[in-house]
């Protein structure tokens, strides 16, 4: 007998174009619906087809937002799936794939034939491979059928009713062997189920990330193709309609943002997307952006580089990028969020910021962010009232007035009697280039002085443990929250607790009472320890440790837990 209890690994692996993301969606959508906490992420290769990519899916008692190592259960569609994962292969993994895709690996592990190509040969056609891998390991599960079937017509229903009724014969044909290789391989799991679960929301970061800009009310989207950031581009094109968005797919990344400031300045809330490398080619519309003081919010999907680097892969490498894109000094705001709420969140107070201090604002992802899946109850999106801080122009309006917080009135042409100027040179108060010594460093310290304010305004860092009391404080950002919290929770060692970041600049200043007199280790994805960096820069503290990853793949949950071991 073999028991797998409360938290399973099941790992989907083959080749680019084998439907194993259509297995994945397939199956978080019933298992969701079941009532089973569950968090998908996936890895694959920059291939339209061939190489070999897997999905991770796990199924937990309780929620989890964080990769392992281990794989418990591993369908192998292709044989490249099995020297791609065997480091991962351990005794305990049950491996089902077809007989000449998995032998020479019984010895290592437990291995069941699972004839997917004939199953779906039986059916007429090799597409139903997907559904026949979604219903064995939904019997292996013992999950409940009629959620299964009932599930394949809501998904299948426009296809039609032959396809409806083939995918499910396919299902069931899966769920029976799956559910008499449980039986007869003494194969039992026991994962607790928790009926709210049913009635959450399931979103991967890119859903996250598109409805809180939707909630921002940004209604044009001006961005050229890179991924991971397309995601966000392809969110928002499938709601234009509903939402009223202007969608402008730019011949490149240079007009991307520079329609999109254009866009701003026009009245709009505009936002662009992209990748790393594709942000290269932007920040000369970022110090346009702050020069004219006409906003722009910046969403970046991170990926290892430099250059094309691993385009597929995840990386947080890219912060040094914003932080210092764009020649000369100008105020600028950079948000990370953590989960799929926080996405939500920054998104909302991205526009908010960028707008009210008219300057550019990030939003920096990763791909394992914004392709990770999971569930949480849609009342732990929190709602931020969308402020339109444009002002109705009169005769004697100056664009770049002198004031006390820093903040000129900023109108849009037509929305008022006043003439909207605009300049990229230096300028006085009325939008006329000057070169007046004097002027200028009005003009510098007005633009500057908004920084104070941003910084009140700065969200605090979430607190994992008892920060107060611990000696020792991990600090996160970004995407590494969820690895952060479950490590923790293993360890089990008050002595260390966690801050996670989901603001990186401006840094609030509350926050650096919580790292003064700790030992401060702080684990984020790149090879230089850049939000180290900037922590020791801009509170002046000592980094005791940096655990850091650059192989292009997200922090495993054990190896995390094996760094903290080490600082007990």
């Amino acid at each position: 007998m073999k028991h797998f209890s409360q938290d399973i690994s099941l790992v989907l692996g083959g080749a680019a174009g084998q439907g194993i993301q259509t297995v994945e969606a397939l199956l978080v959508q019933v298992l969701k619906r079941e009532g089973y906490n569950v968090f998908s992420s996936k890895e694959y290769m920059s291939r339209i087809r061939g190489g070999s990519n897997s999905t991770e899916i796990r199924i937990t008692n309780k929620k989890c937002a964080s990769f392992v190592e281990r794989i418990d259960f591993l369908f192998a569609l292709d044989k490249e799936a099995i020297p791609h994962l065997e480091k991962r292969i351990g005794t305990k993994t049950v491996l089902l794939g077809e007989r000449e895709k998995t032998c020479g690996l019984s010895e290592k592990c437990q291995v069941i034939d699972v004839p997917f190509t004939r199953f779906a040969n039986e059916l007429g056609n090799p597409i139903y491979t997907s559904t026949v891998a979604v219903g064995v390991a939904l019997g292996i599960l013992q999950a409940d059928e009629r959620v299964f079937e009932k599930y394949l017509q809501e998904h299948f229903a426009r296809k039609g009713d032959e396809v409806v009724a083939k995918n499910i014969e396919a299902g069931k044909k899966g769920y029976a062997f799956g559910k008499h290789v449980a039986y007869n391989e003494g194969i039992e799991v026991t994962i607790a189920k928790n009926k709210t679960v049913e009635e959450e929301i399931l979103l991967d970061g890119n859903d996250a990330l598109g409805l809180g800009v939707l909630a921002s009310g940004c209604n044009y989207i001006s961005s050229y193709p890179m991924s991971p950031g397309t995601g966000l581009l392809t969110f928002l094109a499938k709601h234009k309609k509903e939402f009223g968005i202007v969608i402008d797919q730019a011949e490149d990344e240079i007009s991307a943002i520079n329609h999109s400031i254009g866009a701003w300045y026009a009245g709009s809330r505009a936002i662009v997307t992209t990748s790393g490398g594709g942000f290269d080619l932007m920040t000369e519309g970022v110090s346009l952006s702050g020069m004219i003081e006409t906003p722009i919010v910046v969403h970046i999907g991170q990926r290892p580089g430099p250059a094309t680097g691993l385009p597929t892969r995840t990386e947080q490498a890219d912060l040094n990028l914003v932080l210092y894109a764009g020649h000369g000094e100008f105020p600028r705001a950079i948000f990370v969020p953590g989960t799929h709420e926080e996405a939500f969140l920054v998104a909302q107070q991205a526009f908010h910021i960028a707008d009210k201090y008219q300057i550019p604002v990030f939003i920096l992802t990763d791909q394992y962010f914004l392709d990770s899946i999971r569930s949480f109850p849609e009342k732990d999106l929190q709602i931020l009232e969308p402020k339109n801080h444009i002002t109705k122009t009169k005769a004697d309006y100056k664009r770049y007035a002198l004031t006390s917080d820093g903040i000129s009135p900023r109108g849009v042409p037509g929305y008022g009697e006043g003439l909207v100027g605009v300049d990229s040179d230096e300028h006085d108060e009325q939008a006329h280039i000057t070169e007046s010594a004097d002027m200028r460093v009005a003009m510098h310290k007005k633009r500057l002085g908004k920084i104070g304010a941003i910084r009140e305004e700065a969200f605090l860092p979430t607190e994992i443990g008892d920060v107060k009391h611990a000696d020792t404080v991990i600090v996160s950002w970004g995407s590494n929250r969820g690895v952060l919290e479950e490590a923790l929770e293993i360890v089990g060692n008050k002595s260390i607790a966690g801050l996670h970041f989901h603001q990186v600049y401006p840094l609030p200043e509350k926050a650096k009472k919580l790292l003064t007199k700790k030992k401060v280790v702080v684990l984020e994805n790149n090879a230089g320890g850049q939000f180290a960096n900037l922590l020791k820069l801009e509170y002046g503290i000592e980094i005791t440790e940096n655990i850091l990853k650059y192989d292009g793949d997200p922090f495993f949950v054990e190896e995390v837990v094996i760094r903290l071991k080490s600082l007990m």
